[in-house]
């Protein structure tokens, strides 16, 4: 007989990971808990190309509330990890006076532009009217990416997770109970099921026979770079109010980012060169960094919904399936709180009151569906998604 569980968590990235995480430790056990992921390994997309920054000023306001309560969490793990999972590390936004009020946010501190150059000093041959003053978040903090996906690892394999890796989902059929579920080599029947698959959601979800919520895939890339001086251990993250790059002090170089959005496929995406090296001559021209070349780059997708904001929640049409995907380029500063989130839904029905009404009616996939569809389970992947399901 297939092997029947609670639990089946769709997406090996930081969004299933936290949740198989947090499940095991909300249940006292992750048995009846399980998680396929396509790839042979855990968070090999965009959950490993994350550039280790949390930033509670950053986002619209569920966004936000979100961060806080993941950063409040990571400062403080239980149990304690063998390694800090995240540490208090400053950024700053900078711009024009006019792009910086539109960006602005509570709990930040506005610069002039003596005490933006006083605390970063590379930005002092900036053109003035580029770059006229700055915003500091101090409440920032860095996180150890590969340090956290382990801890959420283990807590979930200690606990009795089953962690299937090579483990695509191509097909699912209900059961009267819940569903048999064909992931990989794997047949699995499940109660619940939950869609964390990145990119993939929308494909996955229509094994199900959701529809889709119309979550775009956005390509984003980032470099480590040299740099003519290194920056000072306690330099600040420096983002462009615009949108149009960002950059940190990395070792004696830099990751340097162009921050931008572009629409692509469901794929494992890769860096496009003359990106960073066009980024390069921007930032060379606006700092006094002194980036002399790139030493690796690499490129992940941002997964976002269509009014921006992270979805988590069960299907209006599919009863038993729950939605945790869209989280754009706030997946790791919002995964824990967002698993804390999916976990409620999955015990409780809905999310719990550590949470604000407005947030939690912000993550609702119901948002997005006016007039819910009758929808039929599929057994077959949609042509041309591959119904592969990596992790975000």
């Amino acid at each position: 007989m297939d092997p029947v569980c609670d639990v089946l968590i769709i997406g090996g990235g930081i969004a299933g990971l936290s949740l198989a995480s947090e499940l095991a430790e909300r249940r006292g056990s992750g048995a009846g808990i399980a998680l396929a992921e396509t790839e042979p390994a855990l968070a090999h997309h965009t959950s490993g190309r994350s550039a280790e920054q949390l930033i509670p000023s950053y986002g619209p306001a569920p966004v936000r509330e979100l961060t806080g309560a993941t950063v409040a969490r990571l400062l403080d793990p239980r149990p304690a990890p063998s390694r800090p999972l995240a540490w208090p590390s400053r950024m700053v936004l900078v711009g024009t006076e006019e792009r910086l009020r539109a960006e602005a946010a509570p709990g930040t501190e506005p610069l002039s532009r003596a005490e933006l150059v006083e605390l970063c000093p590379e930005l002092a041959c900036s053109p003035a009217d580029v770059v006229e003053a700055g915003s500091l978040d101090s409440t920032s903090v860095r996180t150890d990416a590969a340090a956290l996906v382990a801890w959420h690892h283990d807590r979930a394999a200690a606990a009795g997770a089953r962690l299937l890796t090579g483990a695509p989902v191509t097909a699912a059929e209900p059961d009267g109970a819940g569903w048999r579920v064909a992931a990989g080599a794997h047949r699995l029947r499940a109660r619940q099921v939950v869609v964390a698959a990145g990119a993939w959601a929308d494909a996955v979800a229509a094994l199900f026979g959701a529809a889709p919520l119309g979550l775009r895939p956005l390509r984003r890339t980032a470099a480590l770079v040299r740099l003519a001086k290194p920056l000072a251990p306690d330099h600040p993250m420096v983002v462009a109010a615009d949108h149009g790059w960002y950059y940190r002090r990395a070792g004696d170089g830099a990751l340097v980012s162009p921050s931008e959005a572009v629409p692509s496929e469901p794929c494992d995406a890769q860096p496009v060169l003359e990106d960073v090296e066009d980024l390069l001559g921007r930032l060379n021209t606006v700092t006094s960094l002194g980036a002399t070349g790139i030493e690796r780059a690499w490129t992940g997708l941002r997964t976002e919904s269509p009014d921006g904001v992270p979805v988590c929640g069960t299907d209006p049409a599919v009863p038993g399936l729950v939605w945790l995907a869209g989280q754009s380029g706030y997946g790791f500063q919002t995964s824990t709180a967002m698993a804390r989130a999916a976990a409620d839904v999955l015990l409780d029905g809905a999310v719990g009151p550590w949470c604000s009404p407005e947030t939690a009616a912000a993550l609702d996939p119901a948002r997005f569906r006016a007039d819910p569809p009758t929808v039929r389970a599929r057994r077959e992947p949609p042509r041309g998604a591959g119904a592969s399901a990596p992790g975000s």
